[in-house]
């Protein structure tokens, strides 16, 4: 608005210039050059209004030296380990190490440490046990957990072997399609810390010290067969009983 009148200022003041009566020495020329040089020295006193534009960035700008960088800093969660079918949690890592309890599927325990390359080290109702991480699934901080050593094995080496008894094995096919086992063997160590008992292969049960028999009711139907070990175990490792096998008439 204050340009528009000064404007308005200028133009008046170049028609009254215009209207004034010439001199022989004053010409035409010399008169616009005075209205424009008016119009000039209006114009360069004149304060320019302020660009939105310009204010709305110098207002966003941060002051010279500010840090704008943003610091996250990491959250950290309980370390935990869950399973999906039940995992045996031993004294120490592997197979050979006694076993302390069983974590059922769909439960929860915190994790307190880790071996290389792939057991945890994980805090139950029964104590501080191991678990193979192929049975693992870790979530929460793990990676801050501490780096442990395998407990140290006993002196003595391996338990002896068990051996199967005269009759060592005993099973009644039934007509239901199940069959009864009795399996019979001697204890023939002093070192051991339990007995394992493998059928097909694969581990079914895990006895305490000092057991000598196993008894349990599978599906077996006539013509198919089953075989059966004893292993004596202690943390220096296993020893294996002979092959206990038999097939259904």
């Amino acid at each position: 608005m204050k340009r528009i009148a000064i404007l308005l200022l200028v133009i008046g003041l170049t028609l009254s210039a215009c209207n004034l009566p010439v001199t022989p020495e004053q010409t035409e020329p010399d008169i616009a050059t005075a209205a424009a040089l008016t119009v000039e020295a209006a114009l360069s006193n004149t304060t320019p209004l302020a660009s939105p534009t310009a204010a709305s960035s110098s207002s966003t700008q941060p002051p010279a030296g500010t840090n704008t960088a943003t610091t996250i800093t990491p959250t950290f969660s309980q370390p935990s380990a869950s399973f999906e079918d039940v995992t045996n949690c031993r004294t120490g890592p592997g197979t050979n190490y006694e076993r302390v309890t069983q974590i059922l599927p769909n439960i929860s325990v915190k994790i307190v440490g880790f071996y290389p390359p792939n057991y945890w080290i994980v805090e139950t109702d029964d104590g501080q046990c191991w678990v193979s991480g192929e049975f693992v699934t870790p979530s929460g901080s793990y990676t801050t957990v501490p780096t442990v050593t395998a407990p140290s094995t006993p002196a003595g080496g391996v338990p002896d072997a068990p051996t199967f008894t005269q009759n060592g094995w005993n099973y009644f096919c039934r007509g239901d399609g199940q069959t009864e086992v009795t399996l019979n063997w001697n204890d023939r160590s002093d070192t051991e810390s339990g007995y394992r008992v493998i059928r097909n292969g694969e581990e079914i049960a895990d006895l305490p010290a000092n057991s000598t028999t196993y008894n349990e009711t599978i599906p077996l139907t006539s013509g198919q067969s089953v075989s059966y070990q004893i292993k004596a175990f202690n943390s220096a490792g296993e020893s294996a009983s002979n092959t206990a096998s038999f097939t259904c008439p």
